[in-house]
């Protein structure tokens, strides 16, 4: 009863979602509560749900401060001279801008935090997408599969997850999977041509001129710009024809919120009032010390942030005015983020409280057929796509792949086999509704998080297949 309640709230999740029908912070919460009292467990509800968010509570602490802390670096400028890079290497060509969106993201995913990744991608490359009319999804959807990919270093979660179930050695782990997850980076690039060269028949291509150039009112309001010659729905850069409209940098209806008054004040705006120049290099210094800190774990995460957001408002803003109207610049990403992360508490609580994650994981591991034993790694590299979707890493490390190791040990097949197979999902992993950095990802870029469900899923998915066979074809798996 309870493997089908499971499923069921699942798929309703993900369809009310997808269809619009609920936000994802009311489906997050509404729907699980619904099944765990048709589960007749309803007197727990709030057992679950507290258990949920205290397991929850220092990743919306750490969302919430790194948001203040970069959001405070994005005003006084340390990223301006990135994007300035990224522009002139972009050539306002919106093939080589998703091609820099999958480099900047993998680049950034170093420091092992998707979140960090997340904010300094969008922050650096929003404006740009704006001011070409492009696709937002388009964004967050290479952005989180890249991070996904690059998820599974040993210091990003994943891979030191599944070395401490199984009592292995990371390095035994990541070393011999490196051959396949380059080969999933490389198809991530190369999707980021596919898409990119999409978004250029699509729009064409601005001059650089064009997309530096400040924007007028009046342009604001009617201007239009014909790109290329004639008009009709654009091509490439090899002359082909696009006709743009120049409104305001939102573009779309989902960015309707978003004035370009805001835009300009964001990025790239040289007289904007929040930039600190002489302070260029205390930020970037503390920038990469916290950076640096975060991946010698020498304090908590939470911890981290905390203490850097204190450091940058205190230092950029001495005026006790000043820190609170940057607070409050920033108060509505970190309300969205936190508030989804709660929510997203109360969904994981009920899912593991009543016990339908266990009951999930072992109807689908009883359903393996025997056959499949000496199998189990390409069985395991499988279900790491649904599983690492569907639930926590921590829940699919500790629970669902010490049975895997087990079943495939009684076949022959060694627990490193399964480790390294488990961090197959990974790339879709990240843009699972269960992972709070996504919701970093989609509020800052403003999307829809149904929009970057639907469009997402099957690139993902995709990448993750493409690791697996590279790792079945190298013989790593």
């Amino acid at each position: 009863m309870l493997t089908i309640l499971g499923f069921v709230m699942i798929a309703t999740f993900l369809v009310l979602i997808m269809a619009k029908k609920m936000s994802p912070i009311a489906a997050l919460v509404l729907i699980p509560a619904l099944f765990c009292v048709l589960a007749g467990q309803g007197a727990g509800l709030g057992d679950y749900v507290l258990k949920g968010i205290g397991d929850l509570a220092p990743t919306a602490a750490m969302l919430m401060f790194a948001i203040v802390y970069f959001g405070v670096m994005i005003d006084v400028g340390l990223f301006d001279p990135i994007v300035r890079v990224i522009l002139r290497f972009c050539k306002a060509d919106p093939l080589r801008v998703v091609i820099g969106t999958a480099v900047l993201a993998a680049i950034v995913s170093l420091d092992g935090d998707g979140s960090t990744t997340f904010m300094i991608t969008v922050s650096a490359l929003l404006p740009l997408y704006k001011r070409l009319k492009m696709s937002l999804v388009v964004m967050t959807g290479v952005a989180a599969t890249a991070n996904g990919v690059m998820n599974t270093l040993p210091w990003g979660g994943p891979t030191a997850r599944a070395a401490t179930a199984l009592k292995l050695d990371t390095g035994e782990i990541f070393v011999p999977m490196i051959p396949a997850l380059a080969v999933g980076l490389v198809f991530v690039f190369a999707l980021a041509y596919f898409l990119g060269l999409r978004e250029r028949r699509r729009l064409g291509v601005l001059t650089l001129d064009e997309v530096l150039e400040p924007e007028t009112e009046a342009e604001s309001e009617s201007e239009q710009v014909l790109v290329g010659a004639g008009a009709g729905t654009g091509a490439g850069a090899d002359g082909g024809s696009a006709a743009r409209t120049k409104k305001s940098l939102g573009g779309s209806g989902t960015d309707a919120d978003c004035t370009p008054e805001d835009e300009r004040a964001a990025v790239l705006d040289p007289n904007r009032t929040t930039l600190r120049p002489k302070l260029y290099w205390f930020n970037a210094a503390l920038t990469v010390a916290l950076l640096t800190l975060l991946i010698m774990e020498v304090l908590p995460i939470p911890v981290l942030f905390l203490l850097g957001a204190a450091i940058a408002l205190t230092v950029n803003f001495p005026h006790m005015p000043d820190q609170k109207a940057r607070i409050a610049a920033h108060a509505e990403n970190v309300l969205n983020v936190s508030g989804m992360v709660f929510a997203a508490a109360v969904f994981t609580g009920v899912l593991t409280g009543t016990g339908m994650v266990e009951h999930m994981a072992r109807a689908v591991v009883d359903a393996i057929p025997d056959g499949m034993g000496p199998h189990m790694g390409l069985v395991t590299g499988l279900l790491s796509i649904p599983f690492t979707y569907f639930m926590s890493n921590d829940g699919f490390y500790f629970g669902i792949v010490p049975i895997l190791a087990e079943a495939g040990a009684a076949h022959g097949v060694a627990p490193v086999e399964i480790a390294r197979a488990s961090l197959i999902g990974q790339a879709l992993h990240m843009s699972s509704p269960l992972v709070p950095a996504v919701y970093v990802l989609v509020g800052m870029a403003k999307v829809e998080f149904g929009d970057h469900t639907r469009f997402t899923v099957k690139w993902a998915a995709l990448t993750s297949l493409v690791v697996l066979g590279a790792g079945l074809l190298f013989g790593i798996i």
